[in-house]
This record gives C-alpha cells, structure tokens and sequence, in this order.
C-alpha cells in the first residue's frame, strides 16, 4: 500500500464517521429525538476519532494520529456499553428509536469496535513510508475535513441549543433555548 491509498483510506475513515455523526444530528432533527448525555458522550468519541482521521488526511498519515483514534474509539465503545447495559435488563425501555433492528447507541458501539479493529490492522500493516507527505491534500480530501469540520459544529450548537449552558437532563423531552 502506498501514500496515496492511505490517505484514501483514512479520508474515507473520516468520510464515514462524519455520516455517522451526521445521521445522528439529522435523526435528533427530523424524529425530534434529543440525544441523552451518553448520547453526547459517544459523539464526543465520534469526534476524537474523526480528529485522527483528520489529522492523518491534512498532515499525514502517523502512529500519533492513529492514537488519537483509538483513544476517541476507546471512550465512545465505553460510553456505548455503559448505555448498553441500562437498556439490556428485560423490561427497560430502549431510548430512542430503533434503526435497523438496533438503538442509536447499539450501533454506536458496533462502529467504535470495528474502528478499533481496522486502526489494529493498518497499525500492524504499518510502513515507514505512510509517513512522508510529498503531495498536497486532494480535493476530496479538503471536501471531506470541510464537511467533517461542519458536521462537528452543526453538533456543537445543538448541543447548546438543547442544553444550554447547564447539565443536560438524564431524559431530555425539549430544547433549552426554545422553552426559555
């Protein structure tokens, strides 16, 4: 594998958790389901890793940047688990609507495995070479961290506008600057 296929990879890395994370904000919109704070937690992992990713597409592709995506992978899986596990015991409500068979935070936790998983094999598969950046970012690759940057902005102030500058609520039914 070369630089260039790399880049691609890791621009499609970013690609798809940038979806990922756009469903999400798309989904709290159009069904109107606000995201609880685990919800937020494991956006917050969606974000480390697509920083990673990011980091990899604009500066090159390094051990460090894959780092940054396990640790990010690493905390959203946690976080998923943890919710997980409330909804496990028969009987518990799920939060949210289902989305193919399984809840928002199922998936979740689906995703931050199988990124630790492919982060594992390119870091076994590692070549010195991936390191050197000789060429300029390609225009898919500026497209892709444009609407990555977007996306993680577009959370941001939804988030402040469902929470404000306060906790959000352990079950939150509507948005804080829109009742105040």
């Amino acid at each position: 594998m070369n630089t260039k296929q790399i880049t691609l990879i890791n621009t499609l890395g970013l690609l798809g958790i940038t979806a990922v994370l756009l469903m999400g904000f798309v989904f709290q919109l159009a069904l109107n389901e606000l995201p609880c704070p685990l919800c937020l937690l494991q956006r917050i992992g969606f974000v480390m890793v697509m920083f990673g990713f990011m980091l990899n597409v604009i500066y090159g592709t390094t051990q460090r940047h894959y780092g940054i995506v396990l640790v990010g992978a690493l905390f959203g899986a946690a976080t998923s688990l943890r919710q997980v596990s409330l909804h496990v015991i028969p009987g518990t409500p799920g939060y949210g609507s289902p989305f193919l068979g399984m809840h928002y935070y199922t998936w979740a936790f689906v995703i931050f495995v199988a990124t630790i998983v492919a982060v594992a094999v390119l870091l076994m598969m590692w070549n010195e070479e991936w390191r050197q950046r000789n060429d300029r970012m390609s225009p898919f690759g500026r497209w892709v961290c444009l609407l990555a940057i977007v996306t993680v902005a577009l959370n941001a102030l939804g988030t402040f506008v469902e929470c404000g500058p306060y906790q959000c609520p352990d079950n939150p039914v509507s948005y804080w600057l829109l009742g105040a």
